[in-house]
């Protein structure tokens, strides 16, 4: 199967689209193409939506099995859109690009360092995970700087020992380190992965491939 694609020619398909557990949110004007590799590669069903009337979907929602947590700006018919597949969460802070600033699955949400305490917190008791303050390789849109599923989290290339030991302490999955696109850090910007499978921008090299099929355990 093939492991790579662009999002109408762009490589950072993590910007433009989002993969929590059995769904993926992607803009209206996602080619055939794009939809079919990404519901292929990650069995996923798609739901077309914007996202405060942008396509960087990826950059603006975040969330796990147990919930969305959506831009605040989004309006109530652009979350009407996936509000049936899981309980919605808005992000009514200055700090709302959820897809930026968190990274979560099942067992925790890292969050960008400067957030408030009482939005992290809130975030935590809505997704029922553990959350930490974090950077990674000194970035603080862990959104972007990572992607994390419940097998396993792949994080910026210059992630310090000290913020890879915060993030294994609560994560209880693997955690490696990587790249996308050729040598890009911000691997959230072109990566869609779940526990079923992946796909990467169409600039990703086969040693980032191998590297995320490790990390995420689906070497055979």
């Amino acid at each position: 199967m093939e492991r790579t694609i662009t999002f109408n020619g762009d490589p950072n398909i993590g910007v433009f689209a989002r993969v929590i557990g059995d769904i993926a949110i992607i803009p209206p004007e996602s080619s055939q193409e794009f939809r079919e590799a990404v519901e292929q590669a990650l069995d996923v069903e798609c739901i077309p939506t914007l996202i405060q009337g942008s396509a960087i979907i990826g950059s603006l929602v975040s969330g796990n099995s147990r919930g969305i947590i959506v831009s605040g700006l989004a309006t109530d018919l652009e979350i009407a859109r996936f509000s049936e597949h899981r309980e919605i969460m808005r992000l009514s802070d200055t700090m709302n690009a959820a897809g930026n600033v968190i990274m979560a699955n099942d067992t925790f949400a890292a969050v960008h360092p400067d957030m408030p305490t009482d939005v992290a917190q809130a975030i935590g008791e809505f997704l029922k995970v553990r959350i930490i303050h974090l950077t990674l390789g000194g970035v603080k849109t862990v959104g972007m700087a990572g992607v994390a599923t419940n097998k396993g989290v792949i994080v910026h290339p210059r992630a310090t020992a000290d913020e890879i030991a915060r993030l294994e302490e609560v994560a209880k999955v693997p955690v490696g380190t990587g790249s996308i696109n050729m040598g890009s850090g911000l691997i959230g910007t072109g990566l869609l992965v779940n526990e079923r499978g992946y796909i990467a921008g169409n600039a990703t090299s086969g040693f980032e491939l191998g590297r995320i099929e490790d990390v995420f355990g689906f070497l055979e």
